[in-house]
């Protein structure tokens, strides 16, 4: 199946486009079902949720005990963030309604408007592996070229960005905590409408939390839930599209079909791992159709032999692509600071 994909990809049309050769094959595995749906959501928010009830009772008794469950707690939000995630495509339930209320209640658990993440989100699909449209929903990436004629100051900013050390704590906090509460007037009414009511809902319920258990409660349990949650989040979004043999073109040489199947990565996770991460490490499989739910992305991926030569990345080898910081245009691969001298 698929194997005339990579013969003659198609250029800069959109995966809905009926002359896409992989839409008939991935029809299949595209259909969301109710029933597998529920399972999601029952091994998803809803032990996040009783971990999290769990840590508020224990938080007055032991802080210790409270912290230790932070870790199986941030899986389960990370587990809910896919599911909010699968929302915002429209590839989870049945019913476009259904995706987009639970995708606006998940939203609140996860701190991020669902409305204007899947506008963002959409634009990361459509531009992933363009180099003249970076910068929406992806992480930044400057050229060796840019980078060499940036100002000091910038270079300096870079580098921090760059550095795992804050991108993976500082990161998280900034990726669900400031930059999801803020708009501005020259957006869509319904994207600023989703930002404005997201951040109600979650004043409130903060507000509530905060007078009923206290804002040392608070801070105990959902500060170290955000910190690993969003860590392993952040990193996850950054190595499915940042490692040494990448996909990057500039735009009239981009291609819809190449910037799936070369520049979003196979991440083969152990079972426990791909578990937590709702499959979202198969990204070549969802880069290439995004209607296909996080349940159905490993039955794709298995059955379609197009995928069995993706780039693939084991755990180590996605931790270790962490160093690579610059695209080099003329050797078409990302480098080290290093190696961009």
């Amino acid at each position: 199946m698929l194997s005339s994909l990579t013969e003659a990809p198609p250029t800069t049309v959109s995966a809905a486009h009926p002359a896409n050769p992989w839409r008939k094959a991935l029809a299949p595995y595209a259909t969301p079902r109710l029933d597998r749906g529920v399972v999601d959501l029952a091994t998803s928010i809803v032990p996040y949720l009783l971990l999290a009830a769990a840590m508020v009772a224990l938080a007055p008794v032991s802080p210790l005990l409270t912290l230790a469950l932070a870790l199986p707690a941030a899986g389960f939000l990370l587990r809910t963030f896919i599911v909010f995630h699968d929302c915002a495509h429209g590839s989870f339930l049945p019913s476009k309604r259904a995706n987009q209320w639970l995708g606006r209640v998940l939203g609140v658990v996860v701190y991020t408007p669902f409305g204007a993440w899947r506008h963002s989100h959409a634009m990361h699909h459509a531009s992933a592996g363009d180099l003249d449209r970076r910068g929406h929903g992806d992480v930044l990436t400057m050229t060796v070229a840019e980078y060499h004629a940036a100002s000091r100051v910038r270079r300096l900013a870079y580098r921090l960005i760059r550095h795992p050390a804050v991108m993976f704590t500082l990161g998280p906090f900034v990726a669900m905590a400031l930059l999801p509460r803020l708009t501005t007037p020259s957006a869509r009414p319904r994207i600023r409408n989703s930002v404005v009511l997201n951040d109600l809902v979650l004043a409130i319920a903060i507000a509530a939390f905060c007078v009923v258990l206290g804002w040392q409660t608070f801070l105990l349990v959902q500060v170290p839930i955000v910190a690993l949650a969003g860590g392993a989040g952040v990193w996850l979004f950054f190595v499915q599209h940042q490692f040494e043999d990448v996909y990057w073109e500039s735009a009239e040489e981009w291609s819809y079909a190449d910037a799936a199947l070369r520049g979003s990565s196979y991440l083969r996770l152990p079972k426990l791992l791909q578990f937590f991460s709702g499959n979202i490490g198969l990204h070549h499989v969802h880069h290439l159709s995004a209607r296909i739910p996080n349940y159905n992305l490993q039955a794709a991926h298995d059955d379609n032999d197009v995928f069995h030569s993706v780039p693939q990345l084991t755990l180590w080898q996605g931790i270790r692509a962490t160093r690579l910081k610059l695209w080099d245009e003329h050797a078409h691969r990302l480098v080290t600071f290093a190696q961009a001298r």
